[in-house]
């Protein structure tokens, strides 16, 4: 039997400023309480008719190198980790405000977000936590990109995430996460990963102006040519020297856990699956996560819900 939980809201607003992961451009972050069943939404603040966006999957937009919510001039990219944070910390009701068009990046995780989110407190409502509980198991498998979901009935959230990049150093991992009382400090720290030979591709197409390798794990498959080394000279504005490869990863600094891939793919997928709407209690299975299935899967989980009803 579940116990009946309330609503949490923060105790007051909080800011967080920085650079989007893609644009570059530095965008400040308002994160305010709200009231009791107002849910999370996001309003731009940078735009003469302000529109405030619920968010939830029917409203995502694009999913490729991330989640955005909105269409057209009203566009928030790269929610998902402000997301996981959130639901991470049990917060049912706030706004998000921003002077542009992305979530800034930070440090590439969720870490800077929770971090605030305990600085500034949680405080419960008035009002009972409406979650989805599930009556039977739910199987929805993604075609396009390998990605297999499975959901059995549970008294809390849980998740097994497993990614699988058999031609790379990463391989197949897994991850996991039950309940949330271990999301800080295993879950919540683990940055996002790019692969050596994506970067340029995703330059061109305009993207990742605001990567570092501060907030990513840059994978490397094999040794670096003299010529691979200059262009990285240029593309991150460091010396050669300051490179090193350590079991496949290009950085500055080493990863904070021999499966940081798959924790920070379950971290999105947390972040991801909270546009639902509501918190979740199940047993999550997922293969082979990402944005795009993700968002698939959780309008499947929406419109399942909405049957049952």
């Amino acid at each position: 039997m579940n116990i009946v939980q309330q609503q949490n809201t923060i105790r007051k607003a909080f800011r967080l400023t920085g650079p989007g992961l893609h644009t570059g451009r530095t965008v400040t972050v308002t994160v305010s309480p709200a009231h009791e069943n107002f849910g999370i939404a996001f309003r731009r603040t940078d735009r003469w008719n302000i529109v405030t966006q619920q968010a939830l999957a029917d409203s995502v937009g694009e999913t490729s190198r991330g989640t955005t919510l909105g269409s057209g001039r009203h566009t928030i990219a790269t929610i998902e980790h402000l997301m996981s944070a959130l639901y991470g910390m049990g917060i049912d009701n706030a706004l998000v405000e921003l002077d542009g068009g992305e979530i800034p990046i930070l440090d590439g995780s969720a870490r800077p977000w929770v971090q605030q989110i305990a600085r500034v407190g949680v405080v419960s409502q008035d009002s009972a936590r409406q979650s989805i509980d599930f009556k039977e198991p739910l199987h929805f498998e993604f075609p396009a990109t390998g990605s297999v979901f499975d959901v059995v009935p549970d008294d809390h959230f849980s998740v097994e995430c497993t990614i699988d990049f058999a031609d790379s150093v990463i391989g197949r991992q897994t991850a996991t996460l039950d309940g949330f009382q271990h999301y800080i400090c295993e879950i919540a720290p683990c940055r996002t990963f790019v692969f050596l030979h994506e970067i340029e591709p995703l330059l061109h197409l305009n993207l990742i102006k605001g990567g570092s390798l501060d907030n990513a794990l840059v994978f490397v498959n094999k040794e670096l040519s003299s010529r691979q080394l200059r262009r990285l000279e240029k593309t991150f504005h460091k010396d050669a020297s300051n490179f090193m490869v350590h079991d496949g990863v290009l950085n500055t600094t080493d990863p904070y856990f021999p499966n940081e891939p798959a924790r920070h793919k379950l971290l999105d997928f947390v972040g991801d699956i909270r546009l639902v709407g509501k918190p979740l209690n199940g047993h999550f299975t997922i293969y082979k996560p990402g944005h795009k299935a993700n968002n698939a899967f959780a309008k499947f989980l929406m419109s399942a819900v909405e049957t049952r009803k």
